[in-house]
């Protein structure tokens, strides 16, 4: 256990309380971070080379502002337009800061890279084993999932950007197949060969995040080709005719903002990686979404004042909304490009590190024997100081249900879906159960919220997630054809059966949990 000062837990309001108890331990040497992992039932296999600053970095980068609601734009569209997608944004940020808060305290009383189930385990006070188990495979289907949907829609938005050059030409299902499976193994070879520079890499991807968005601001507000908006109209133009929801159609819009900030607790994942880990990793999760939040802002307005004619943007190449709305805004295929160039580095760097994030989620729970081959899944390469075997599950999951593509030309949509449902409910069990025990574990974290703000921001949390769960298993318009299906609760279910068949064959009787533990 740790010392009785370093549990004096910092709350929230004050802020400089917690940025001082995180300097004044900064001093903490490798050792002594290798104690408190050991307390927590581990011991060191991976370098801890990551502060503060790059696990926020990486959680940005995770979130990929440009990418994370350029990429799902089309659904904002279909959500009715400008008001969907401003209104929207701020809406999102203020719930989703409440889901990040939820999961810091949990992150800080638990520092371990085995998150939710760990946390859902140590806080059952019944069929925690079973509890856990549960919770670790919506957890890792979620992380596998949503890391397909970003290297998934990578692929979609290389394919639009080539349209812009050639309007006759679009890439047909195993053209866009094989796009996304160039990208699936050279983000794996980066993860695989280059993990001491990554660090540096996530630290690049937020200076490039920031000039990306500095330029598509500056670029679509001078050139405007297509005209401007009044500020009544850029900021309030709500159009309910295009989807076929009717009245909800507003939620439907919600959708680009939600999947932007959906895997902000898979930066958890990385807590064996950085120092003091029950402080930076959950002032990491916290601030991902104010931090992100404004930039976002900087990015979403300008699309707003310049936004081409809504029925226009439904016919987009690819069904990617964001290269058309460049290409159109700034008249030339060339000035589109340019902008186009921007973000698909954005999302280059968005694949690197959420494939990091999802292959040390797959070690930590092969590290608890919850998988099969968890002999080999949580083997650390003592050269590459990486879990490769880990690296090439998430490969090979992601490249097998790609093939989803070939019969279904909603195959990105099933896979943002399947992805946010997957870390909803990961995230929700922990949190419910937390408050099931009336907060008893998280209050005495390093950083947590208090009696009454923990209390608010967990239930706004349940009751966000709850209605996520509803939101993102709808298709996007009606009516729906057996091409545009949302076929994200047939993956999903299809993964938890296969969790279960696991669990029957093997895991009953050998998986016993996360080791017991009482947190820091």
């Amino acid at each position: 256990m740790i010392e009785a000062d370093e549990k004096a837990p910092p709350r929230l309001p004050d802020a400089v309380d917690s940025i001082e108890d995180s300097q004044a331990t900064s001093h903490l040497s490798h050792a002594h971070e290798g104690d408190l992992l050991t307390v927590l039932g581990y011991k060191p296999e991976l370098q801890r080379n990551r502060s503060l600053f790059t696990l926020l970095f990486q959680t940005l980068a995770i979130a990929a502002i440009p990418y994370g609601e350029g990429g799902p734009l089309l659904s904002a569209i279909y959500g009715g337009g400008q008001l969907s997608i401003f209104v929207g944004w701020i809406v999102v940020l203020v719930v989703d800061e409440c889901v990040a808060l939820s999961l810091g305290e949990l992150a800080s009383r638990y520092p371990t890279s085995a998150g939710p189930y760990y946390w859902s385990f140590q806080i059952a006070q019944r069929g925690k084993t079973l509890v856990s188990f549960i919770n670790g495979w919506t957890w890792l289907i979620g992380n596998w999932t949503i890391t397909l949907s970003v290297n998934f829609g990578f692929a979609s938005l290389i394919a639009a950007t080539v349209a812009m050059y050639h309007e006759d030409w679009e890439a047909s299902n195993w053209q866009l197949l094989l796009i996304f499976y160039a990208i699936c193994l050279i983000s794996l070879v980066i993860c695989v060969f280059g993990n001491k520079f990554l660090p540096l890499v996530d630290t690049i991807c937020a200076a490039w995040t920031l000039l990306s968005i500095l330029i598509i601001l500056i670029a679509l507000s001078v050139k405007a080709d297509v005209g401007r908006h009044s500020a009544s109209y850029a900021l309030g133009h709500y159009d309910t005719s295009l989807s076929g929801w009717g009245g909800f159609t507003f939620f439907i819009g919600l959708l680009p903002a939600a999947y932007t900030f959906s895997a902000i607790g898979m930066i958890s994942a990385m807590a064996e990686e950085c120092a003091d880990p029950a402080i930076k990793v959950p002032q990491a999760i916290s601030l991902c979404v104010p931090v992100g939040g404004l930039a976002g802002l900087f990015f979403i307005l300008p699309i707003c004042f310049t936004l081409p004619p809504l029925e226009d943007i439904l016919d987009a190449p690819a069904g990617q909304a964001l290269p058309y709305i460049l290409h159109t805004v700034m008249g030339t295929p060339g000035g589109g490009l340019g902008l186009n160039f921007l973000v698909l580095g954005v999302t280059m760097f968005c694949s690197i590190s959420i494939t990091v994030a999802a292959s040390r989620a797959t070690w930590a729970f092969a590290r608890d024997d919850a998988m099969p081959f968890a002999g080999h899944l949580a083997r650390v390469n003592t050269r590459l100081g990486v879990p490769v075997w880990s690296l090439l599950l998430v490969t090979t999951v992601q490249m097998l249900l790609g093939l989803i593509n070939l019969g279904s030309s909603s195959a990105f949509t099933a896979f943002v879906s399947v992805g946010v449902i997957a870390l909803a409910i990961s995230y929700a069990i922990p949190i419910s159960m937390s408050m099931w025990y009336k907060r008893s574990q998280v209050s005495q974290a390093r950083f947590n919220c208090g009696h009454t703000l923990g209390w608010i921001v967990n239930i706004v949390a349940i009751l966000w997630i709850g209605f996520e769960l509803v939101l993102f298993s709808m298709p996007t318009a009606l009516p729906v054809t057996a091409v545009s299906m949302n076929y994200a609760s047939v993956v999903f279910v299809g993964f938890l059966a296969i969790s279960a068949v696991w669990y029957g064959l093997y895991a009953r009787t050998s998986y016993k949990g996360p080791p017991a533990s009482d947190g820091l």
